[in-house]
């Protein structure tokens, strides 16, 4: 979804409706949800909804220059990003005991750098990359982004046609948002062997974007410090596990990860 809908200046840019971060409280595991690059708290929704139902306190957080317009996005720093999940940990710090952070894509890479960095009860990342795919513009992105502000996106490809119609993204990728994932993978490889905490990864065989032939989840699993780890792969959706077609494997899978941590913890 386009979110050039009105000519306004960019300190009067409002969130696009139906992208708004949530709050669900509940008992005293705390959830945080992150979606991904240039999507939308929306994309994790349905899947706060259900961990919701299961009885935990889930907060759904809206990235910085995301869910507003694109334009928004030339001027975001990955340290933006990882202060907005900071400020929602401090925020179920008030309310929780423990909290578990869940990160899509750019957000699973954020979770996992964040886990790396703070004490917390568990990470989940689906669908995270490892690296950004070996392309020499990588290198030059920066003056590149000088000439041309943003990149098409990829074809899209959903199996579930009735959620990627509702599905809220920016139309194209700010090309200089790229730097920062090359900076922000650069942190979070970095940072693997410091975590500690409990860790998910689920991945989708199906995935064009983040493909098992680069051998994301394997990387990541191979260099996590954490003793306690598994993974799960699934079939039949694309990137946006959280809402494609096997969305409540996913759900499911996530929901026994955080409920097996709040049996184990003292």
């Amino acid at each position: 979804m386009s979110t050039d809908t009105e000519d306004s200046p960019a300190d009067s840019a409002q969130i696009i409706p139906g992208a708004e971060p949530f709050f669900f409280p509940g008992g005293s595991t705390g959830c945080l949800l992150v979606h991904g690059f240039t999507g939308a708290p929306k994309e994790m929704r349905w899947l706060g909804e259900y961990l919701s139902g299961r009885g935990h306190t889930v907060l759904g957080v809206r990235l910085f220059a995301h869910a507003t317009r694109q334009e928004d996005m030339l001027r975001a720093r990955w340290t933006d990003w990882l202060a907005d999940i900071e400020d929602g940990w401090h925020l179920l710090t008030g309310c929780c005991q423990q909290i578990v952070v869940i990160g899509l894509s750019m957000g699973g890479i954020l979770s996992l750098l964040f886990a790396s960095r703070k004490p917390i009860c568990g990470v989940a990342a689906l669908s995270t990359p490892h690296h950004l795919p070996n392309d020499p513009r990588i290198r030059f992105i920066k003056p590149l982004s000088l000439f041309q502000p943003y990149l098409p996106k990829a074809p899209p490809a959903w199996f579930d046609q009735a959620a990627y119609q509702d599905h809220i993204s920016y139309p194209s990728d700010p090309t200089r948002a790229f730097a920062e994932l090359r900076d922000m993978l650069a942190a979070m490889r970095a940072g693997l062997p410091q975590v500690q905490a409990p860790a998910l990864l689920v991945y989708s065989k199906d995935d064009p974007v983040v493909t098992p032939e680069e051998k994301h989840m394997q990387l990541i699993f191979e260099e996590l410090g954490s003793q306690e780890k598994q993974s799960l792969w699934i079939e039949g959706s694309g990137h946006v596990i959280t809402r494609d077609a096997k969305r409540e494997q996913v759900f499911e899978a996530i929901a026994n990860f955080v409920d097996r941590l709040v049996k184990n913890s003292p």
